[in-house]
């Protein structure tokens, strides 16, 4: 086997590993949810007698399970959520937020954590004479820079309200206590287990609030409820790196030409064409990050006639030029 065939052979069999649900013409949800690769940073719990407030920092993405009370979160955008007992808050885009009882200037989490974490106590606790709140908190960061331009779209906060989840009640407790008992008595495996169970919640939270957000609220993600609309998306998800016209997309939409990219634009936050290299750059993008094909062979591969003008997309998309950075 030549080194040009063992290369093509070795970007055909990423591909088919790394999107599985390409060939399995799985759902488009999956297809997204694929790119997502976490890595947690941080668990512990909280008991927080009021009145209290903690202000969490920039940089990275946080989720709050409230076991018990209540509390109100502001967002950074000024975005506030009241949870109670049972809601799960998720907060993706890692602007920072604050959570606590109304009326309390918060502090900042991190010097409360510095002074109370220890390795054999993964908890925090704030003293007061009114009710208590008690929260398991995890901070986590996305690996690799291309979801989060995907997520920024998304709101500030998703909230799952416990009284909404039914079925998906149990699976949240169980999560939580998973994820301390890994951060508590750490075993080996313990970090990437804890980068795992993050993952998995942060997955889910978003496929029930694909499921029960209003439409207003869910952003590119609207589009999944459309069915004229996710036609399209399925097409271009299914054949990445076949160019399609935007009357070709229309016509699998069965909508006219003009109110197609109208809608499409609408839902999305991108025109057809650009939706369609974004995603295809995106796949080139973890091709680079998980394989061990050079630049112009992954512009081959997803259909540049020349590295050149790989280079040129991907900058304009990403800010940065294409390099191979191969994740062992």
């Amino acid at each position: 086997m030549t080194g040009h065939d063992h290369v093509s052979q070795s970007l055909a069999l990423a591909s088919e590993s790394q999107f599985p649900m390409m060939a399995s013409r799985a759902d488009f949800l999956s297809q997204i949810l694929t790119l997502i690769r976490l890595r947690g940073e941080l668990i512990f719990s909280a008991e927080l007698h009021a009145p209290w407030g903690l202000r969490l920092g920039n940089g990275s993405g946080y989720f709050h399970v409230v076991s018990e009370g209540e509390l109100w979160l502001t967002a950074s955008d000024g975005k506030a959520v009241h949870a109670v007992a049972g809601d799960l808050l998720v907060m993706l885009q890692g602007t920072g937020h604050a959570i606590g009882t109304p009326g309390v200037k918060p502090i900042e989490a991190r010097k409360l954590l510095e002074a109370q974490l220890r390795d054999d106590s993964l908890s925090i606790r704030l003293e007061g004479n009114g009710p208590v709140t008690r929260l398991v908190t995890g901070a986590f960061r996305f690996e690799g820079d291309n979801m989060p331009s995907m997520l920024a779209v998304l709101p500030s906060v998703i909230h799952i309200q416990g009284s909404t989840k039914g079925e998906d009640q149990e699976w949240l407790k169980v999560l939580a206590n998973s994820l301390l008992s890994e951060a508590q008595a750490p075993h080996p495996g313990a970090a990437i287990m804890i980068s795992r169970l993050i993952d998995v919640l942060v997955i889910r939270a978003m496929r029930i609030w694909v499921r029960t957000a209003p439409p207003e609220e869910k952003g590119w993600l609207a589009a999944l409820a459309d069915a004229r609309i996710s036609r399209a998306l399925k097409a271009i998800h299914d054949e990445p790196f076949r160019r399609r016209l935007v009357a070709e997309l229309a016509a699998i939409a069965g909508m006219s030409r003009s109110n197609f990219a109208e809608r499409f634009s609408t839902l999305v936050g991108a025109g057809p064409l650009h939706y369609q290299t974004r995603w295809r750059l995106l796949l080139a993008s973890d091709m680079l990050r998980r394989s061990d094909a050079r630049v112009s062979e992954v512009a081959r591969r997803v259909g540049y006639e020349s590295e050149a003008a790989f280079s040129r997309a991907f900058k304009a998309q990403f800010g940065i030029p294409p390099v191979m950075t191969r994740v062992s």
